[in-house]
């Protein structure tokens, strides 16, 4: 192959890949644009590495970087990450701020957002925030998180995740040769006694007589408590539903996927008491908005404090959401449907082909079923007979 000259790359512009040996390649793209390239094979693959602009790198400089790329690939070596290391390895706290600006976009609470940077300003940037990230080691870590292990517990284990976020990160970027010693860290501190609260959930067994007491008094807040239970939903899907979302006639409610954590729309297939009572709630419809479950304010949704205090009204420790874990318990002890069907009823992040399945044909049909013998066991209709599932 006839070697290229530096007036014959100033004179190519035919689009194409002009050859100058040992794998070094100048292209020439459809509008004109010329920039140099390497093609290398070791073990029985084949990488091709860019080597920069044409009009910035010269014939000269281009053989002598295919050469250095031919020579780190050989040694095992990956040169893209040795490239990225040349520009500059950056500090944790740099390092940080990247990964918060890349991943923000896809966090929907405002607060995680703001907290996720704030947790690292506090605890690991004073400890080695202006450390290279390829120098973070274990020992660093351990005590950063030692110093609050014990007496800040869920703020310690999300400093942990985030740590590890951005170590991650860093790794990935080729700015690190390896992990964290994750499983050494986690030996070397002491063992937390406070452990992750959960909702507090009412046994599905004191439902039907819960529900007959709740539906003793009718107030915006009660009702919007009845829709959280039969829908399984959670609070804040059921508090911003509009009347656009409903349609009663056949029976669903498709909540957006702006409004939903997954991000995914969510058809919720309704019982006959979950219709009956949006039925009622259209005696609440106001002209100037088309909330469901409107608040006292104009325009703004009921609060969900208006669901707590619907609670406490009746003497119960237990929380709006734990509702959801009360519709799990009764699938899993109660009925013979698939763990998969109850995950899909509650919009838990699934398969993502298993999520398209149950929103839509049969399987929308199967969840029908469930939910109306669901609205039958809180009714007290059901008993604590098992369910069988339908066909």
């Amino acid at each position: 192959m006839a070697k290229l000259t530096a007036t014959g790359v100033k004179a190519a512009s035919a689009p194409g890949r002009y050859g100058d040996g040992d794998g070094l390649f100048l292209l020439v793209g459809r509008g004109g644009g010329k920039s140099w390239a390497v093609r290398v094979q070791k073990d029985g693959k084949r990488r091709d590495f860019g080597l920069g602009s044409a009009s910035k790198v010269p014939l000269k400089l281009a053989r002598e970087r295919a050469v250095l790329v031919r020579s780190q690939v050989e040694a095992g070596i990956d040169p893209v990450a040795e490239r990225r290391k040349a520009a500059g390895i950056p500090t944790f706290r740099q390092a940080a701020a990247l990964v918060h600006a890349e991943h923000k976009g896809s966090w929907a609470n405002g607060k995680h957002q703001a907290q996720w940077l704030s947790t690292l300003e506090a605890y690991a940037f004073p400890a080695f925030g202006d450390v290279s990230v390829a120098n973070i080691d274990a020992p660093a870590v351990r005590d950063a998180l030692a110093a609050i292990w014990l007496q800040k517990p869920e703020t310690a284990r999300r400093l942990r995740q985030r740590i590890r976020t951005v170590i991650d990160w860093s790794l990935a970027k080729g700015y690190r040769d390896a992990p964290l010693a994750m499983a050494v860290i986690d030996k070397a501190l002491p063992r937390q006694r406070e452990r992750v609260k959960h909702h507090a959930a009412l046994p599905y067994a004191d439902l039907p007589a819960f529900m007959a007491d709740l539906r003793s008094k009718e107030t915006m807040g009660r009702l919007a408590l009845e829709a959280v239970i039969l829908t399984a939903a959670r609070s804040g899907e059921i508090r911003m539903a509009t009347w656009s979302e409903l349609d009663l006639a056949a029976a669903t409610w498709t909540i957006p996927a702006e409004r939903m954590k997954a991000k995914r729309e969510h058809v919720v297939p309704l019982s006959g008491a979950t219709v009956r009572l949006f039925e009622r709630m259209k005696h609440y419809r106001r002209l100037s908005s088309d909330l469901v479950f409107p608040g006292t304010a104009k325009g703004k949704p009921l609060s969900d404090m208006t669901l707590t205090k619907a609670l406490r009204d009746m003497g119960l420790a237990v929380t709006a959401h734990g509702f959801r874990s009360t519709f799990r318990d009764w699938v899993a002890e109660q009925t013979n449907w698939p763990a998969e069907l109850a995950e899909a009823a509650l919009a838990h992040v699934v398969a993502d082909k298993t999520v398209a399945a149950y929103q839509r044909g049969p399987m929308l049909e199967k969840r029908a079923v469930m939910m109306a013998a669901w609205a039958d066991y809180c009714e007290g209709a059901c008993g604590g007979n098992v369910v069988r599932m339908a066909g």
